[in-house]
């Protein structure tokens, strides 16, 4: 029970891996402040509110939606001690000189721009408290650039590149900033668009959230601005 009486805030809550990862911290003892765009997805993954949950419906791109729901959250439970950021969102592209302003914002804005948001509205309250643990999922495509895949690689190294700023400005306020690179995560949207792949090589949804979890933790305490891979077989 590493995580009783403490407050975890999951964005991207209703997807495959945002289930497993609140199911993992809820197994051992936290409460949940579960946020997803889609209310209807978060109903079906959680119920409605009650108990150690808050769902929380609000879109990670609206800082004053984000605000809201960090409010109703310490309204309830009246701190939030780790905050996982697993929203996001994959697209193939284009060549780089092909590449839409649409897709660009888009990838930006809902990987790298809801850290942003959430950074803003639940790290005041951390430094308040003196403590708290942030982990991030960035991806191994951060990397290095791939064809086709310029505005996702290039926003998910975004988020390696926020995590390390805000561990290097947070760490002596007692905040840990960690991020996760996964490999190709084995969800059903996933076997879906890629139904001939080796699906025994790709990462299993409950180990990333072990690490995510493990990050989360006390025995992290000395772990800062680190990117680790999560590859599954591959």
């Amino acid at each position: 029970m590493r995580f009783q009486g403490r407050v975890v805030m999951v964005t991207g809550a209703a997807g495959a891996l945002g289930r497993m990862v609140a199911a993992t911290f809820e197994r051992e003892g936290a409460s949940l402040v579960l946020l997803d765009a889609s209310a209807e997805g978060l109903r079906a993954a959680f119920g409605e509110a009650g108990g150690t949950r808050l769902p929380v419906a609000a879109d990670l791109t609206d800082d004053a939606a984000v605000r809201r729901a960090v409010d109703a959250a310490l309204a309830r439970f009246g701190r939030i001690d780790v905050l996982c950021n697993i929203a996001g969102a994959f697209r193939m592209g284009p060549p780089v000189h092909e590449t839409p302003a649409e897709l660009w914002r888009f990838m930006m804005d809902v990987n790298a721009g809801t850290v942003l948001s959430t950074a803003r509205a639940v790290v005041p309250t951390m430094l308040a408290a003196g403590s708290g643990r942030i982990v991030n999922v960035s991806a191994a495509a951060s990397r290095e650039g791939k064809a086709g895949m310029a505005a996702y690689c290039a926003s998910k190294d975004a988020v390696t590149r926020l995590t390390e700023s805000m561990a290097a400005e947070l760490r002596d306020r007692g905040i840990n900033v960690n991020c996760v690179l996964p490999s190709i995560i084995d969800t059903p949207q996933n076997r879906k668009d890629m139904p001939d792949a080796d699906f025994a090589r790709w990462v299993a949804p409950a180990a990333l959230a072990e690490v995510i979890a493990f990050l989360a933790s006390d025995a992290a305490r000395a772990v800062h601005g680190a990117a680790i891979p999560v590859v599954g077989l591959s």
